[in-house]
């Protein structure tokens, strides 16, 4: 996979929100460099989520999990930067809480396989589809942020 400036989206879930965690996990994105261009509360219906987990649908657990998400608002973003796909499931760390090392936000937040505190895209195809799924375009924003100069060389800003 090529270098380049990248969109991924990220899902607070209930669990985050529950437990006040918006700002630690936010503000972990951000002092990554990671810049924010959608950002917005909303309560997920039946019709967004069996598109979202269509890849779970026959699993036993998937109606726990839809109920789960559906239990309370959630707070959805786009962020956008350098290898951003990448870097976020990187600092989300794996999906269950217990396997995830310490420093990542599941590994310091979490220790459930299914209350893991954030969804992150896991891929290029992915990400598209979601921030399609969950953003109009008048909703993303494109504005200059004073720090890139200093978080990426001019070869990266170029990408």
């Amino acid at each position: 996979m090529p270098d380049k400036i990248e969109r991924t989206v990220v899902i607070l879930k209930p669990d985050a929100m529950q437990r006040n965690l918006l700002g630690e996990v936010i503000g972990r994105f951000e002092r990554k460099g990671l810049k924010i261009i959608g950002l917005k509360m909303i309560q997920l219906d039946d019709m967004a989520l069996d598109e979202h987990y269509e890849h779970h649908k026959d699993k036993p657990f998937f109606k726990e999990l839809k109920g789960f998400m559906k239990s309370v608002p959630v707070v959805v973003a786009v962020l956008e930067g350098y290898n951003a796909i990448s870097a976020v499931r990187l600092i989300v760390g794996p999906t269950k809480g217990y396997e995830a090392d310490a420093g990542s936000i599941r590994g310091d937040l979490s220790i459930s396989g299914s209350s893991n505190i954030v969804h992150a895209s896991d891929s290029e195809e992915t990400s598209l589809a979601e921030v399609k799924r969950f953003f109009k375009e008048d909703e993303l924003f494109d504005y200059a942020k004073i720090d890139y100069e200093f978080l990426y060389s001019e070869r990266e800003r170029k990408t």
